[in-house]
């Protein structure tokens, strides 16, 4: 069977792991999944990830991050457009989430990216993600 929203499935399987404390969570890989991935590396969400290649599409490996106390780094990471309703905002449209502490992942023209790239690059595109 095919999986709809592939993007919302990545979120899920990290929140998930994120809660049973896993130390990595294993999604099947593609492009996207990768740059989210990266962005999220960047930010400081999660320790590291890894794309291993198999004779199917690739695996990408997320090494979750804890603090001290062995709570998720990630409180909250919600989908924001659905394949059901694209949300796509000007530059001078992107809010800040949760007042300035988490990041919106953007997908531009220019590629992936959080809101505060996009609004220092003055671009829009589709909203992803919401982390915090």
């Amino acid at each position: 069977m095919a999986m709809s929203d592939p993007i919302a499935d990545m979120l899920t399987r990290i929140r998930n792991a994120g809660k049973a404390k896993f130390n990595s969570v294993d999604i099947p890989g593609s492009q996207l999944k990768t740059e989210i991935a990266k962005v999220l590396k960047k930010e400081g969400y999660i320790r590291n990830y890894k794309f291993i290649k198999d004779s199917k599409q690739g695996v990408l490996r997320v090494y979750l991050k804890y603090d001290d106390n062995r709570s998720h780094t990630i409180l909250t990471i919600e989908r924001v457009s659905k394949p059901s309703r694209r949300l796509y905002v000007k530059a001078g449209d992107i809010k800040p989430v949760y007042n300035g502490l988490g990041v919106s992942i953007l997908s531009t023209s220019q590629g992936v990216m959080t809101d505060k790239t996009a609004t220092q690059k003055n671009i829009g595109g589709e909203v992803l993600c919401s982390i915090w």
